[in-house]
């Protein structure tokens, strides 16, 4: 045979060698793609690949194994280590991840099963405080104060200066404290409008509240809400109790509201803008707590 005709026979033969090499990567590669099972595991252990590999391989990829006693024995038989069967065994025993239901096309979830900490999820109409809390971020609706007198302040320098001291109005809740709570400073909240946009005494926006730190006593809770003198009365907030806060529409009926800065604690709550106490446009309001680390 002459030179030229061996080294074309020896090429043919590494083309082959090569075509047989990958045909049978490639169909170890299949396995390894599909879901895994018990023979995967020995095909992939027979293939000489580590455990370690095997077992990241077990941990990341899909796969239903059969562990029972007979089946065990098997495995060890064929060479499959602890470690491998511990890692079977665990990804058996692992439940699947939580399906999260579909959303509509307005982005909400359509089931009641839908997580009750989603933001995203459907919620009932209310402000709602997201903070951390013991199994991670938590929504909290907050309950619906309604305070029914108004206390003023500032009589006895009125009636001295004739009228001409202005007199506070003040909003009243009884009770030192919320009973919603958050050691959180950070917190956010979401505003959820019914899909009319008509909730909360006919707000359809967070811009139509003030956020206002109380003034606490030993069993009340106070905020001012508007004040009067003898030229005229006046509705709004003590500036000094007003926290700014900023917000932006997640999507119709649902808003992200979140505090100028980080606050401090004490008592604080959500009041109607336009409201003045003891008139139904601010007869309610919506109380939370800020607790020290």
């Amino acid at each position: 045979m002459s030179l030229r005709k061996f080294a074309l026979c020896l090429a043919l033969a590494v083309l082959a060698v090569a075509a047989s090499l990958i045909h049978a990567q490639a169909g170890d590669l299949a396995v390894i793609q599909q879901a895994l099972n018990n023979d995967a595991i020995i095909k992939m252990h027979s293939a000489g690949l580590s455990d370690d590999i095997i077992v990241s391989t077990i941990n990341s990829q899909p796969g239903t194994y059969t562990v029972d006693v007979n089946n065990l024995i098997a495995l060890k038989k064929a060479g499959i280590s602890d470690q491998v069967l511990n890692a079977m065994i665990a990804r058996n025993n692992t439940p699947p991840p939580p399906v999260r239901p579909p959303y509509r096309g307005d982005g909400t979830q359509t089931t009641a099963d839908a997580d009750p900490n989603d933001p995203n999820s459907p919620h009932d109409p209310g402000i709602y405080m997201y903070a951390k809390g013991p199994n991670g971020m938590e929504l909290t609706m907050l309950e619906s104060s309604v305070y029914s007198s108004g206390k003023t302040g500032g009589m006895f320098s009125s009636v001295l200066t004739y009228g001409i001291a202005k007199v506070k109005m003040k909003a009243v809740i009884q009770g030192a404290h919320s009973n919603i709570q958050t050691s959180d400073s950070g917190v956010l909240f979401y505003f959820y409008f019914e899909e009319n946009g008509k909730s909360f005494g006919g707000s359809t926006t967070p811009n139509e509240f003030n956020l206002l730190r109380f003034d606490v006593k030993s069993n009340s809770r106070e905020a001012q809400t508007g004040s009067a003198n003898a030229f005229g009365a006046t509705t709004g907030t003590d500036v000094n109790a007003a926290t700014g806060f900023a917000y932006k529409k997640i999507r119709p009926g649902i808003y992200q509201v979140t505090p100028a800065g980080r606050l401090t604690p004490g008592e604080y709550c959500f009041l109607p803008a336009g409201g003045q106490a003891g008139t139904a446009a601010a007869s309610r309001l919506f109380a939370f707590g800020i607790t020290g680390q």
